[in-house]
């Protein structure tokens, strides 16, 4: 441990959305680092530079900041072991991956994608899990060389023992034993030169004198992996705890293919931090009935790493809706909550913008709240009767609609009005149907009826995550149409 106590990190991915989740993980890892008056980091781990946006990048910063949650160094704040961002770190990996290849802990991998692919489904036909076959693993260090300096792309792969096991303890699943022939030849380092996620990841834990890495279970089978780098270069690994997935009600993985995941989904339904924070903090600690609301320091308090629940965190929306409620009407004085409530509306400029935007569509203020009440409505589920009136277009066609918008939307990297704009656009056209066809059902997937604010403006308003799951709800309302339907 390090003379200034634990330091401990949360190394969010900017890939899209932050997901509850990633607050869920930092809040661990902050409650910890609080509680034993260590040092709480955020890094960002942006290697997969074909996901990884600047905007994506700031919204992390911005959900994990309305969470409530200060970090002691980080990309924005600085601190003596930066910089925290992966890809302003490039030139410090290649130093050790080059000492593990000098010591033969690592090798050049010169297969190409359509080989691995190849070999991948070989495997997979015999019933194996596929993973590297060391093919080039044996190759002599002359043609090494020859094919370097040839210019040929290649990879650097980590070598795996062939026998026994790797042991190590969890913090929250104890001991752990995982045989070294389910581990397969991680690349390390990839052909544009960027480290992946495993050496990165070990490279900056040790550089940034990370004492106790807590991440979600899914990493637990990369242990070995982590584990093996460390050795290889001589360095002592950190205290390793995974936490348990977040699983929906029915203990399906929470996604947000299922449900709403994204932090700003919960933003801008009006949720407060304190009660988001209160729900998921329950998940690290042990409390009789009656004590479920607590603020941060009696989070903090109560904290406690041996009593922690192997079974899943349960994201229970009734249960956080109950939670909400009551911070709301016994946490807040009526300024608190006037000043709350005046705040959420200017969240992204929602309430000025949809003012905006109305101001030339009404005849006097008492319109308002029919015409841009959806830009503030949490739950919004579209009458049938809404689509129905949709003219020239049946509910099997509104359907293919919703469903094909949806993935196109995803795909947006930047959400803005143009964006949105040009990307129905080219639905429209790649569904060979006209713009007004296409958007008719959208406007009132959005606001609930066929006639409202403009609905490029909205959909930027309302945000990625709301559009996403009022899409959602409206491909399902449309759905039971058509089925129905079927069924007369």
């Amino acid at each position: 441990m390090s003379e200034t106590g634990p330091r401990l990190r949360i190394a969010p991915s900017p890939t899209g959305e932050p997901h509850v989740g990633t607050a869920y993980t930092a809040l661990f890892n902050y409650l910890f680092a609080k509680k034993t008056g260590g040092t709480f980091i955020l890094r960002i781990e942006d290697t997969d530079a074909t996901r990884s946006t600047p905007e994506f990048e700031e919204k992390v910063l911005e959900a994990l900041k309305w969470c409530g949650l200060e970090w002691a160094e980080g990309p924005d704040v600085g601190g003596p072991y930066g910089p925290y961002r992966q890809s302003d770190r490039k030139d410090i990996y290649k130093p050790f991956v080059d000492k593990l290849v000098e010591n033969g802990h690592a090798f050049h991998c010169f297969c190409t994608p359509e080989r691995l692919e190849l070999m991948r489904a070989g495997q997979r036909a015999e019933g194996k899990a596929p993973k590297y076959d060391g093919l080039c693993m044996h190759l002599k260090a002359e043609e090494v060389k020859a094919r370097i300096d040839a210019g040929e792309p290649h990879v650097v792969r980590m070598k795996v023992p062939t026998e026994g096991s790797c042991k190590f303890t969890d913090g929250v699943y104890g001991d752990v034993e995982i045989p070294w022939d389910a581990v397969d030849m991680q690349v390390l380092l990839k052909a544009d030169g960027m480290p992946t996620y495993h050496m990165a990841n070990v490279v900056d834990d040790h550089l940034m004198k990370i004492t106790h890495v807590a991440r979600g279970e899914e990493w637990l089978a990369s242990v070995p992996k982590h584990i093996l780098i460390y050795q290889y270069l001589g360095l002592e690994p950190p205290t390793f705890f995974h936490l348990p997935l977040m699983k929906n009600p029915d203990r399906t993985k929470l996604s947000k293919r299922k449900n709403p995941t994204s932090i700003s989904y919960y933003s801008a339904l009006g949720y407060l931090p304190e009660a988001l924070m209160n729900f998921l903090g329950l998940f690290f600690i042990q409390i009789s009935e009656g004590e479920e609301m607590m603020d941060m320091d009696e989070l903090i308090a109560k904290f406690d790493t041996d009593n922690l629940n192997k079974s899943g965190a349960v994201f229970d929306t009734q249960k956080l809706d109950w939670l909400n409620g009551r911070w709301l009407r016994e946490k807040l004085s009526e300024d608190d909550f006037i000043l709350r409530v005046a705040r959420w509306a200017a969240e992204n400029e929602r309430m000025k913008k949809g003012l905006t935007l109305s101001q030339s569509r009404i005849s006097k203020l008492g319109e308002l709240p029919s015409l841009m009440g959806f830009l503030l409505q949490s739950d919004l589920v579209p009458a049938e009767a809404a689509f129905a009136g949709i003219k020239k277009t049946n509910p099997e066609e509104i359907l293919d609609i919703l469903r094909t918008v949806q993935p196109a939307l995803e795909k947006l990297v930047e959400w803005n009005m143009d964006n949105v704009e040009a990307c129905l656009r080219q639905v429209a056209d790649d569904m060979g149907k006209k713009l007004r066809t296409v958007v008719a059902p959208l406007f009132v997937a959005m606001s609930g009826t066929s006639r409202s604010l403009p609905l490029f403006d909205s959909m930027e308003i309302l945000g990625r995550a709301v559009v996403r799951q009022r899409l959602k709800v409206a491909e399902q309302v449309v759905a039971g149409m058509v089925a129905a339907s079927a069924e007369k």
